[in-house]
């Protein structure tokens, strides 16, 4: 059975910092493409960061604040967050995607507040 289980989400100041993980099982996703996205409350899912075996995508609001990474031999993936904004507030999902399978996490909820 596939999962993808985040963990490291919580409450933080402005300009704190936070590093989520991805733990996957059930299988290898070394050829897969992993990602993190992201819901905030009244809002659609937007892709935060994605990474596959040789290259990273960030999405602009994410450029030069999060960091991508991932540890094929722990099957783990991992966001880096820092200089963190009010509005990075949402729930952060942890995807697995190659070919016609597609996995999502049940989330963690990151939140930026003073």
């Amino acid at each position: 059975q596939v999962q993808l289980v985040e963990s490291g989400g919580g409450l933080v100041q402005p300009g704190g910092s936070l590093r989520l993980s991805c733990a996957a099982s059930g299988r290898s996703f070394t050829g897969y493409t992993m990602g993190w996205y992201r819901q905030a409350p009244g809002k659609q899912r937007e892709l935060v960061a994605t990474i596959t075996s040789g290259s990273t995508n960030y999405a602009d609001s994410a450029k030069g604040r999060f960091s991508i990474s991932r540890d094929n031999a722990k099957n783990t993936l991992y966001l880096q967050m820092n200089s963190l904004k009010p509005e990075d507030t949402a729930l952060y999902y942890c995807n697995a995607r190659w070919s016609v399978y597609n996995y999502w996490g049940q989330g963690t909820q990151v939140t930026v507040s003073s």
